[in-house]
């Protein structure tokens, strides 16, 4: 298991947690996070911001999750994958998992602990990754991470389930005309 380099090991978990959800942001990444929202029309000016957001708090959840949704909206899923990727990585080590999601065990995290926020991003993480594979096309990455994320946490709460059945009616619909 690793640490995040820009995050000791030693940090408290809820600092933790309120950094995951956007805390601790200076004020000049939270000024670009919002000049990019206002400047979501002009495609080249909010990732601009975006950018800057970056190069201030490289690594910040709060600024991945931003340029993750803005290019999944703007149907750029390729590169809404490379973050969602970024945002695996940084919650596999946030959690002090294996950097490497198939080999992250049931056991390595409360991941059925709704409550359990750095988990929980985890979780949500793997599920934008298996969502963007098969809207990619890539069927049987998606179903692998998708069923990963379901071993993961069995309880199913973050609906894996859903996404696991929406790719096995895939390519159905044109069997059943």
């Amino acid at each position: 298991m690793t640490t995040s380099p820009d995050i000791p090991a030693d940090l408290d978990p809820e600092w933790l947690a309120g950094a995951c959800l956007g805390g601790h942001l200076p004020a000049a990444v939270e000024q670009h996070l919002r000049l990019a929202g206002l400047n979501y029309p002009d495609d080249a000016l909010a990732e601009n911001h975006l950018f800057q957001a970056q190069a201030l708090a490289p690594g910040h959840a709060a600024v991945l999750i931003a340029l993750y949704r803005f290019y999944f909206y703007k149907g750029r899923l390729g590169d809404a994958l490379e973050v969602g990727e970024r945002c695996l990585l940084k919650a596999a080590r946030d959690n002090h998992l294996n950097e490497d999601w198939r080999q992250v065990q049931r056991g390595d995290a409360a991941f059925s602990s709704y409550d359990a926020i750095l988990p929980r991003f985890y979780l949500f993480t793997l599920k934008a990754c298996g969502y963007l594979q098969m809207r990619l096309g890539r069927l049987e990455m998606s179903h692998d991470i998708l069923a990963k994320m379901l071993e993961l946490d069995p309880s199913d709460k973050l609906n894996a389930t859903v996404l696991l059945q929406v790719l096995a009616r895939h390519g159905k619909e044109d069997e059943d005309d």
